[in-house]
């Protein structure tokens, strides 16, 4: 990170992990980089705003108001949010992160954390759009990488269709509506959709995460913890919410 001065305010540049090969060219994302601002008593009382917990928007609004270049937010990729997500923390609250695992006390030091590598030779002309052949069906699809736009378009189809039944769960076959662009050639929606409720083999699916998680930029949240025992626990995903920030508000 690079520390800049912006009305007053000491800046830091935050590198995104796409380095901004995903984004259109007259998008300021594409530049690969964005500067936030250090956290003041303001972003506190975003940390604190009951409504903004209860609501889910918490990291959102906290982030908002710490980028200081003018981007679409929707546009954020999830990858790189999360990347800007710890740079924040690191400059409101050091590099020092503590949680609890399994009963045990855990610290990390954020400073250390790198962005994953990406296959730039994946991305032709600032397109979100990759291909990949179904290992088992071998039907071919391109697929997209999601953003914070389509993570609320996905919460709000699943919120409609859980107010007729609460109990269903159809997270991953929406997860799966936005990110598939086209089978075997065709992009038409209504055939996609279909494809992914009547068609998509169960252990094609698994593959397919597997690979999305393979070519989507982001920062390696996944850490090895020593267990008391003398065992390694390896990629275990660091815990992120509200306390990532502010540990020390109890909430």
């Amino acid at each position: 990170m690079e520390q800049k001065q912006q009305r007053g305010f000491p800046t830091e540049e935050v590198t995104l992990p796409s380095k901004g090969l995903l984004y259109p060219k007259e998008s300021p994302l594409s530049k690969g980089a964005v500067e936030i601002k250090y956290m003041t008593a303001r972003e506190e009382d975003i940390l604190t705003n009951q409504n903004y917990i209860n609501n889910g928007t918490v990291i959102d609004k906290l982030l908002q108001s710490l980028i200081t270049t003018p981007i679409d937010y929707n546009e954020l990729l999830i990858g790189d949010k999360n990347a800007i997500l710890v740079a924040a923390r690191i400059l409101g609250y050091g590099t020092d992160y503590e949680f609890e695992y399994k009963g045990q006390h855990v610290n990390v030091d954020l400073s250390e954390l790198q962005d994953k590598e990406i296959d730039e030779s994946l991305i032709k002309n600032n397109k979100n759009e990759f291909f990949y052949t179904l290992p088992f069906s071998n039907r071919s699809i391109s697929f997209r990488l999601l953003n914070h736009g389509d993570d609320q378009k996905i919460a709000n189809e699943i919120k409609g269709i859980q107010k007729l039944d609460k109990k269903v769960n159809v997270l991953s076959t929406t997860r799966f509506k936005h990110t598939i662009l086209s089978v075997d050639g065709n992009y038409e929606k209504s055939d996609v959709r279909d494809f992914v409720d009547n068609q998509f083999l169960a252990r094609d699916a698994r593959e397919f995460r597997k690979y999305i998680k393979h070519v989507m930029p982001d920062i390696n949240l996944d850490i090895d913890i020593d267990m008391p025992d003398g065992t390694l626990e390896e990629g275990v995903s660091m815990p992120i919410g509200v306390g990532f920030f502010w540990p020390d508000a109890g909430i």
